[in-house]
């Protein structure tokens, strides 16, 4: 079968599980089919781009292909099994089961996604977001579920099907059952990544399930998109509702449709949920369960569990988030410089000024005219975002336009507090998504080679982070960074800066490109002989990204006398300078072979 075959039949089955979800889902499981047959059909997008192709097609006959393949028709199969699942008339176990299925079924189609060669494709900026959007949701709801399966549970699997299926014949014989081989494969592999951990076995599971104590979450406190107990509920025109920021994002993928119904959305308007909020935060106290944040009727949760009255606190913060907005500028900038000072000293006080409304304030006054309050705001905004739970927040009052501004037009010490702001926010893999959509890429690149030493560092540290996202890379070429790398190398104190981002970009076929043009191997080799250790590690780590399976490079290194220095680093360098130096001596003489 040739690749455009193997794609229209991962389209049809993506088409067929869409098909078959519109005529509705009842049972004990209906919640968690919708969830399914919803995040598959949103993968229709990227098989259509992908039919769309006109490269090379040959990648398309490898394993990514028939791996995911194999996992869209057991989702397809399970969904027929659990469409209507009744325990009444199931085996006992089976509902439990089931439940192992949908876990199993999710972990091989986030696995499958991730090993899609989508650069090859060329596949666009939105339909990559789309699609990591969909693994992140498939992430959580797997480890909703519980820990990865092993081959005996997965034996048990294979039980509840044969029982189940008995009552749905006619629908079971229009899907092809799954290869033994592929689905075992998949169990293996769980079973070694989780080997260590005796909660991997079924016995275990069982019992933890027996033990546990823990309330179940109403379905209505979670967010139909995470899957997660929701601390901002907003409600969309359809009725439904949503964690503030899983919908928002859906709505800027330009999506029209109400997730949960597929009814069209007659506005974007989100309007906030409050009785549900009230519910789900007298019901965390009810049953002794953690809030989506630590502050609780003025009170603060402290390591220990216990609550400390903070009453006083909230008030003179409150007074100081008030004059943020004084006509003053002289008491805006009094209040600013305290908050400044507040959220650099302790988690509680990150806590308290997010709790009290801080943050939309901070955002605001970044697009202040005022050097000083800009400075101030977007090192507050810094500051809080290190605690975790506020990143979310300040990326729902969006924050990113402004700080990306006052990147590219603040003062310098400006400028390197929005880099590392910047930096901060993108440890939120979701996040590096809507930052590099947002423009800051170039100007991180700008305060890469123009910035002060510090500026240059943040810049740095940012554009890793945000590179590490595949999307971003093609962002960085673009907007330049190569040559300012390159620059870079002749710099002592930026040298291991440098080869870091290099090494994270020289997998992107783009960035490999301008790599390779802008005359970089001739350098590297000689950083690989005669730089510090960590800086030859760095420089062969980068050879080896750009001449895997690449001919041409492989000859430029030989030429350039490359198998000295890397032999001297095979035998004597640092164990991950070992590997990288040992794997590219076996290209390089796998590539002499061919030549004789």
């Amino acid at each position: 079968m040739d690749g455009t075959s193997s794609i229209r039949l991962l389209l049809q089955v993506v088409r067929d599980i869409g098909g078959n979800s519109g005529a509705g889902f009842s049972g004990e499981f209906k919640k968690d089919c919708i969830d399914l047959s919803r995040r598959v059909v949103l993968l229709s997008h990227l098989f259509e781009e992908i039919m769309e192709f006109k490269g090379d097609v040959k990648l398309m006959n490898l394993s990514w292909s028939s791996e995911l393949m194999v996992a869209l028709q057991d989702a397809e199969k399970l969904l027929v099994v659990s469409a209507s699942f009744d325990h009444k008339i199931s085996p006992d176990g089976a509902a439990k089961k089931i439940l192992f299925q949908f876990q199993s079924v999710t972990w091989k189609l986030e696995q499958a996604l991730a090993n899609i060669p989508y650069d090859h494709f060329d596949i666009s900026e939105e339909v990559k977001e789309q699609v990591d959007l969909v693994r992140d949701q498939m992430r959580r709801a797997r480890e909703r579920y519980g820990k990865p399966l092993n081959s005996a549970a997965d034996k048990d699997l294979h039980i509840v099907e044969t029982t189940i299926n008995i009552n749905h014949q006619d629908s079971k014989t229009k899907i092809e059952t799954a290869s033994k081989e592929g689905f075992s494969k998949v169990c293996n592999h769980n079973k070694a990544v989780h080997s260590s951990s005796k909660s991997c076995e079924t016995s275990s599971l069982v019992d933890e399930s027996k033990k546990s104590d823990a309330p179940t979450i109403p379905v209505d406190f979670l967010c139909p998109i995470s899957l997660e107990l929701m601390r901002d509920p907003v409600i969309v025109s359809t009725g439904q509702t949503y964690e503030r920021s899983y919908i928002q994002k859906w709505i800027d993928c330009g999506n029209t449709t109400c997730p949960k119904t597929q009814q069209k959305l007659q506005n974007s308007i989100l309007t906030p949920n409050y009785v549900l909020r009230s519910l789900i935060a007298q019901w965390c106290v009810t049953h002794n369960i953690a809030q989506p944040n630590s502050l609780t009727n003025r009170r603060l949760k402290g390591h220990d569990g216990s609550f400390v009255d903070i009453t006083k606190d909230i008030e003179a913060i409150e007074v100081l988030i008030r004059n943020l907005s004084s006509v003053s500028i002289q008491e805006r900038r009094s209040a600013l410089t305290k908050i400044r000072s507040l959220s650099k000293r302790s988690t509680d006080n990150r806590i308290l000024l997010a709790e009290s409304g801080a943050i939309p304030v901070l955002v605001r006054l970044l697009t202040s005219e005022d050097n000083f309050t800009q400075e101030n705001a977007v090192t507050s905004i810094l500051n809080l975002s290190i605690y975790e739970n506020n990143k979310e927040l300040i990326m729902l009052a969006n924050a990113v336009p402004s700080v990306v501004q006052l990147l590219r037009t603040g003062t310098m010490e400006t400028r390197e507090n929005a880099a590392a702001t910047l930096f901060s926010l993108s440890l939120a893999n979701e996040n590096k998504i809507i930052i590099g959509a947002s423009g800051a890429i170039p100007e991180l690149v700008n305060l890469l080679g123009n910035g002060s030493n510090r500026g240059k560092k943040d810049a740095a540290t940012a554009l890793f982070n945000l590179c590490v996202y595949q999307g971003n890379k093609g962002r960085a070429v673009r907007a330049g960074i190569i040559p300012v790398l390159l620059k870079m190398l002749s710099d002592s104190s930026m040298i291991d800066e440098s080869l870091t981002i290099l090494s994270v970009l020289a997998s992107h076929q783009e960035a490999k490109t301008a790599i390779v043009k802008a005359s970089t191997i001739p350098v590297l080799i000689d950083l690989a002989r005669i730089g510090l250790p960590r800086s030859k590690e760095n420089a062969t780590s980068v050879l080896l990204s750009l001449c895997k399976r690449d001919k041409d490079n492989l000859d430029c290194i030989s030429r350039l006398g490359a198998v000295i220095p890397l032999t001297e680093l095979a035998n004597n360098g640092s164990e991950r300078a070992k590997r990288k130096a040992k794997s590219l001596l076996e290209h390089l003489q796998r590539s002499q072979q061919v030549q004789h």
